[in-house]
């Protein structure tokens, strides 16, 4: 029953035009902000964590329903815009700083939750000569996860699950013009490191690929600019070797944290803030 709503709504979303589906979101996102007690409370929490001595009470309830109100209109958006072709999407997407990845090479980009994320996936398309590449966690129920990876895989990028997947993406990181995102903005086991000014863990996944193939490390954003229209941001280049050898992951993730950093705080509200992110470390 669940599998045969989700392809009614995405039938629905992918039929309207997307300013239109952009309005929808945003008044869905609203709506949750007041039913969602549990998520507006964690995002509350955070923004209050990370903002509470520069930012007062009003201000910080204000992110937190404009950022309800994008996540809304970015995940319905991400409907729309995974049926729509390159040409299409150029009235919506900027794509900046794909001159500095010319002539392809082998890259790894550390990307986070910022904006309409699932646009990371169309990068390749403006960037000629390359293939673009990601992770996944399968969903539990199998028929939505392969109607989800339906929509995603028409992008045309590569796709591997995170746990099943392995020899795959080894096989494709030879290739030398992959270009491989990884989500590195949740809280996951790994290194103990400062965000926003508070300790939190984070991956080594993007430094780990790095150094082990050879890559040169990006991190990489989506701002959200206007209703319905995003900008994909090629960010700082994070050194991975001094001195001619190689850094330690740990030293790397720090720096990548430290671009997340001036991201959120330039748009607060672009960044997905219903995410636990700042857990303790004994798991409360």
């Amino acid at each position: 029953m669940l599998y045969f709503v989700a392809r009614a709504f995405i039938a629905l979303i992918q039929s309207l035009p997307l300013p239109v589906v952009a309005r929808m979101g945003r008044c869905g996102g609203a709506l949750a902000f007041w039913l969602d007690a549990r998520h507006r409370n964690v995002t509350l929490d955070n923004l209050q964590g990370c903002f509470g001595k520069d930012k007062t009470p009003r201000e910080i309830a204000a992110i937190a329903r404009e950022n309800f109100r994008r996540i809304g209109e970015n995940y319905c958006s991400a409907i729309k815009t995974a049926a729509m072709n390159a040409e299409e999407l150029r009235s919506y997407v900027e794509f900046v700083g794909v001159d500095r990845l010319m002539p392809p090479r082998r890259l790894v980009v550390a990307i986070g939750h910022f904006g309409n994320f699932e646009l990371y996936a169309r990068f390749h398309q403006f960037a000629p000569g390359y293939r673009s590449a990601t992770t996944y966690r399968a969903l539990k129920q199998p028929a939505l996860n392969r109607l989800m990876q339906s929509l995603r895989e028409k992008s045309g990028c590569l796709f591997f699950e995170r746990r099943t997947d392995g020899k795959l993406l080894r096989a494709a990181m030879r290739q030398s013009n992959i270009i491989l995102g990884l989500l590195a903005d949740q809280s996951t086991s790994g290194l103990r490191a400062p965000f926003l000014g508070r300790q939190c863990s984070t991956t080594l996944a993007p430094a780990v690929f790095a150094l082990r193939y050879d890559c040169e490390l990006f991190t990489g954003f989506c701002f959200r600019v206007a209703p319905a229209k995003w900008r994909l941001e090629l960010g700082d280049k994070i050194q991975t070797h001094e001195n001619g050898s190689p850094r330690s992951s740990e030293d790397i993730m720090r720096d990548v944290n430290q671009s997340f950093e001036a991201a959120v705080r330039r748009d607060p509200a672009n960044w997905f803030w219903v995410h636990r992110r700042w857990k303790k470390e004994n798991g409360g």
